[in-house]
């Protein structure tokens, strides 16, 4: 995207919005369920990015995504905090690359508190990347209009006199 004097730019006060402030392996622990839990922000969102091809244009859907997403830590910290931090402990400390495999036992724990305390089950595995249909409130963006040029050398006309090959026809058994 070129930038000119005619793009306008957000403001900074339309940019800011709290962070997500968890550390990677407590994003790792909670990954499945906030995405369970946001799945319509972050796919609205996406739609728009999607669509729109303009970052400018989504803003509202990003802060949607980003409320969702503290939103939902809030809920397990009230709910579920000593499971949490035992299912992200686990993660974080078991191995280098923070593999579920040595954690399935803290998994379990924290799977059935949220499933008692926020009704949120863990996605099955393959959720996410099941094609679905995502119903939306926005319009559809316009659909670009098909240009139509007209034609840069016109024919001649019917009646416009043809004289004979000068030397010959080149497939002569049409003559």
């Amino acid at each position: 995207m070129v930038v000119t004097n005619n793009v306008t730019l957000p403001t900074e006060e339309e940019l800011t919005v709290p962070e997500v402030n968890v550390s990677t392996a407590a994003l790792r622990a909670g990954a499945f369920h906030l995405g369970k839990a946001c799945e319509h922000q972050n796919n609205e969102f996406m739609l728009c990015r999607q669509e729109l091809d303009d970052p400018r244009a989504c803003i509202n859907e990003g802060k949607a995504v980003t409320s969702c997403a503290l939103d939902f830590f809030r809920k397990v910290k009230k709910s579920c905090h000593e499971e949490f931090m035992q299912y992200a402990t686990c993660l974080d400390k078991s191995s280098g690359t923070m593999s579920f495999s040595h954690c399935r036992k803290t998994q379990g724990v924290f799977d059935k508190c949220m499933k008692d305390n926020l009704d949120i089950d863990r996605p099955e595995y393959g959720y996410f990347t099941r094609a679905k249909i995502h119903a939306t409130d926005r319009p559809a963006p316009p659909k670009p209009e098909k240009k139509v040029y007209p034609d840069a050398t016109p024919g001649l006309p019917d009646d416009y006199p043809k004289a004979p090959a000068k030397y010959g026809a080149r497939f002569h058994w049409l003559e």
